[in-house]
C-alpha cells in the first residue's frame, strides 16, 4: 500500500509565524494555489483522501480531489496537536520551543506529541488493515506529518525537533 502525506496549504497564521494547532484558520490565496499545483502533480493512483476536519486541511483536500473520482473523508485523528497556551504565539517563542523538545510533556492546556503519535499511529495501523490495496493521501498538519514520518523512519530527538514538511509538499511511504 502506498501512503501519501501532505501538509495543508499556506494560512495567514503561517505567514505571521503563529503557532497554529487546533485553531481553525483558513487558507490564503497562495495556499489554495499551492493545493492546485499539488493536485496537478499527483498521479492517478490515489483512491482515497483522508483529511483533518480543520478548514485548512479540508479545503486543501477538496482542491486536490476536484475533478477526480476520489472520495474525501475526514478523521479527527489527523487534527493538529493542541498546543494549549501556545496557540497563536510566535513559533520562535523560547517557552514554546522548550516544550516542543519535550515530546512526552503536555503543553499546558493541550496535548503532548506522544498523544498525537498514539492517535496517528492508530490510524495508520487501521489503514493497513482496511485498505491494503489502495493508495491513500492523508492531508493534515505539520506536527502530524512529523509524527507520521517517525512511523516509517527512525529519527533522533534533534532530527524529530527539526523536521518540518512545507505547505503542500508531498511525502510518499510504502506500507
Amino acid at each position: 500500500m502506498k501512503l501519501y502525506v501532505t501538509r495543508h496549504g499556506e494560512t495567514e497564521w503561517n505567514v505571521q509565524s503563529k503557532v497554529c494547532g487546533t485553531t481553525d484558520v483558513e487558507l490564503t490565496e497562495k495556499g489554495r494555489e499551492q493545493a492546485r499545483k499539488l493536485a496537478e502533480s499527483i498521479g492517478g493512483d490515489i483512491g482515497l483522501i483522508i483529511s483533518s476536519p480543520l478548514k485548512r486541511a479540508l479545503e486543501t483536500s477538496q482542491i486536490i480531489a476536484s475533478g477526480r473520482d476520489i472520495l474525501v473523508k475526514t478523521d479527527i485523528r489527523l487534527i493538529e496537536q493542541n498546543y494549549g497556551i501556545y496557540e497563536g504565539v510566535n513559533w520562535r517563542d523560547e517557552r514554546f520551543l522548550a516544550n516542543k523538545r519535550n515530546f512526552a510533556f503536555r503543553y499546558p492546556g493541550g496535548e503532548s506529541m506522544m498523544d498525537v503519535a498514539h492517535r496517528t499511529y492508530g490510524l495508520i495501523e487501521e489503514l493497513k488493515e482496511k485498505v491494503p490495496d489502495r493508495a491513500v493521501l492523508l492531508v493534515c498538519h505539520g506536527g502530524v506529518c512529523r509524527v507520521i514520518n517517525t512511523y516509517f523512519r527512525d529519527m533522533t530527538n534533534d532530527e524529530f525537533f527539526r523536521y518540518s514538511l512545507g505547505n503542500c509538499v508531498l511525502e510518499e511511504y510504502e506500507l
